[in-house]
This record gives structure tokens, sequence and C-alpha cells, in this order.
């Protein structure tokens, strides 16, 4: 049995090209840096945990050893705290050719329309790589699917399914960009198909439907699937909106968070995504089914009309809890004289009520602070349902007239707990 080593995973694309090899007879072994990904993708498939992007030559040499085909499914698509392009997109695989034997089948998963020439780093760099490869002597076949449609929902699939689900409006955005799309299963079997040596060494294809069509028409047709009607009402997304909503979420980048509305996301959508399926299908391969295909081997539950209509409720909560907190945390320690006089006629002594307000106001800010920052983000909504309980338990104790104040301090505290445990069921890690 032929032992595939699939890097990535855990990902949307490798694992799906872990499942689809496994279900071929391939004795499949996954590789990548989080432990946690992988046993929530296939706890029960074998494992090597280690960090692409700065594997040697060496390294390499250990670790297919005993390997038959290598097929690589990592990549990131923005440079961000964990993410750099130029180490995975390139640099591993120069690292990995330079110590491949000439017996190793590389499948090599690139991106239709990659490009030394590109408008994006994310095409440039997966372009430096799939060179690297095409130098290799060793036996490999590069793909390169279009906009990739599946069960699950990350990155730009997900956007979509956000945007087509908007309540009573439909996003009119980028209506000159032409877009192209491949059912996942028809490109895990695509690798499957240059894993078995069905499709022959050298092979540079784009794995794509047929067809393309305007953005505009991709979010109408994903919200009939979703059984969502059209509404009446069109909003149009001006460019520059776009690009100021992509440097908002370039920083948010920063932050650790991985948004689909980042620039480069935003940029590969304005040139298009498009792809020629003629030499895959040249090359003995079969031509992946069209968009309306796709989507009517998708279910469109209810679980994925919930998801799509919650997609950008979840950030907003972030930023709402956020605010929230900053701003009750500042007013704190502004006007401590304000807010200590909520607690003066309970019965905590003075210099109690002093410390409850500064001492609140800053943990208060921490934690608005820390909500932003994407590892740590769920244990700060933790911390926020924590503090809200004390705060209630506190206000209870010494201060119990609060409850029937005309204001409800604390009254309104319940529900900010209830939005800090939704941002925390939501946010997976991954």
């Amino acid at each position: 049995m032929p032992t595939v080593l699939v890097l990535g995973g855990y990902g949307l694309i490798g694992s799906a090209c872990c499942r689809a090899l496994s279900m071929a007879d391939f004795q499949v072994v996954g590789l990548g840096r989080s432990r946690h990904a992988a046993m929530a993708a296939a706890p029960n498939q074998k494992w090597i945990f280690r960090d692409l992007a700065v594997l040697d030559a060496a390294a390499w040499t250990e670790i297919l050893k005993d390997v038959d085909i290598v097929v690589n499914a990592a990549g990131a698509l923005q440079e961000g705290p964990s993410d750099d392009l130029e180490a995975i997109h390139a640099t591993m695989l120069n690292q990995l050719c330079a110590a491949a034997p000439p017996t190793l089948r590389l499948v090599q998963i690139s991106a239709a329309g990659v490009s030394l020439e590109a408008s994006t780093e994310f095409f440039r760099s997966k372009a430096r790589g799939d060179a690297y490869v095409a130098g290799a002597s060793c036996d490999w076949v590069i793909l390169r699917p279009s906009l990739v449609l599946a069960p699950d929902a990350y990155g730009g699939t997900a956007l979509l399914r956000g945007a087509a689900a908007m309540p009573g409006v439909l996003l009119e955005v980028l209506s000159e960009s032409l877009i192209q799309t491949v059912y996942i299963e028809d490109l895990a079997a695509a690798v499957v198909a240059a894993a078995r040596g069905d499709i022959a060494s050298g092979t540079i294809a784009d794995i794509t439907e047929k067809e393309a069509r305007p953005l505009p028409e991709l979010i109408r047709k994903i919200r009939s699937w979703q059984g969502y009607p059209q509404p009446r009402l069109r909003l149009l997304l001006p460019n520059k909106l776009l690009d100021l909503i992509g440097f908002g979420a370039d920083i948010a980048g920063r932050l650790g968070w991985r948004s689909p509305l980042r620039s480069t996301a935003i940029n590969v959508l304005r040139d298009g995504i498009r792809g020629d399926p003629g030499q895959w299908v040249a090359a003995g391969g079969t031509l992946p089914r069209d968009l309306d295909a796709t989507l009517g081997a998708l279910p469109a539950t209810r679980q994925e009309r919930l998801y799509a209509r919650l997609y950008f409720a979840l950030p907003l909560a972030i930023l709402v809890l956020s605010i929230f907190w900053l701003a009750s945390g500042l007013v704190a320690l502004v006007r401590p004289a304000a807010a200590a006089s909520a607690l003066a006629g309970g019965t905590l002594p003075a210099w109690a009520v002093g410390a409850t307000v500064i001492g609140g106001g800053l943990i208060d800010i921490a934690l608005g602070v820390a909500i932003l920052w994407r590892p740590w983000c769920r244990r700060a909504a933790l911390g926020m349902v924590a503090v809200s309980g004390a705060y209630l338990a506190g206000g209870t104790l010494f201060a119990p007239d609060l409850w029937i104040d005309p204001l409800g301090p604390l009254v309104k505290v319940l529900p900010s707990i209830a939005l800090a445990l939704i941002v925390w069921l939501g946010v997976e890690d991954r």
C-alpha cells in the first residue's frame, strides 16, 4: 500500500484529500503544526507535527524516508503573525524538492491564475513554489484549482455564503470580476488520479469548471441554493469602501484574525478567478462539474442557513464587546468619583470602593483589548463572563439596591454575559 504524506492535511483542501486518498487505499499521513486542528479533522489518522516553514533539506530527507507520494495542500492567503508566504509557498518547496528522491511523486496544489507578475504576493509566491516543483528531479504534477466550494466553509467561500444570506438585501460588488468554481470532491479526485500515476509527470493543469460568471451572479446563485428569495433591494458596494474594509481586515490580520476580507482576498476577487480545464482533460482527467451541479451535490441544510446568517454577527459581537468593556473601564478611570457613587450607599468601606473602581476599570480595559487578539479571544470571553459574574455577586452582596436602579446597571450585565458566551462558543480554535 503506497504511503502518501499530505502537507496541511487538516485544512479545507488537505482534509478532503486525506479522506479521498484513504478511500482509494493509500496509507495516509498528515503533516502540520497544530495538534488541535489535526485531532479535530482526523483523530484516527497518523500525523507528523512539524512547522513546514522551517524544515530544511536534511529534515525533509528524514521525513520522506518511507513516503512514496507527497501532496502539498499547505498554504496561506496573506502575511500575518503566523503566516510567511515566501516560507510556506516557496522556500518550503525548494527544501522539499532538494531532498526528494527520484522515485517520489509530488502533487502540488497551487491556484488558478498564479503568475510571477500577479497583483498579489499570494499568487507570486505560489508561482515561485510551482517553479521549484517544475525543476525537481522527482515525478511531479501541479494542479491549479479555481475557487473551491465545499460542505465546510472557510475563507472566501464562507464570505460568499454570508454575503448571499444577508437579510433583505443583495450585495452588488465587483460586478466586472469573473469567477469559476470547482467542487472539493472533484479536486480531491484529481489529486487521487495524480497520486495513482494516472496523470503524466510534468502535467500542469487548472482544475475548474468551464464557465465563468460575474461575482454578483455567483452570490445570487448561492442565495437561491440556500433557499432564500431574491430581495428587491440591491446594495452597491463601491470599490473605495471595499478597499477600506480590506484595510481594516488587514489590521485585524495583524491581531491574528485570518479574515477573508483582507486586501489580498479582495484583490484576488477583483482580478477574477479563472482557469482553463482543457489541459487537465487532455491529460486524461475528468472535467469538474459546473456550479449548478456542485450546488446540487451540497446540502443546503438549516445548519448551513444559520451559519450563513450569523457569519457577520460574530465579528460584530466581538467588536461590540470590546467597545463595551473598553468604554466601561475608561469611564471608571476617568471619572472614578462618579463610578464610586454607585457603590457609596452600600456596605463596602470607602477604601474598598476606590480599589474596586480602579481595579475593575483596569480589568475591563484589559479584557476589552484581549478579546481583539485572536489567540486570546475565547479566554477573554470567558474572562468577561467570570468578571461579570463577580460584579453581579458583589453588587448583590454589597449594593443590592442597584438591582432596582432605574438605569439597571446590574440587569444590563446579563446580556453582556450572554454575548460573551456566544463569542466563546462561536470562535473556533484552528
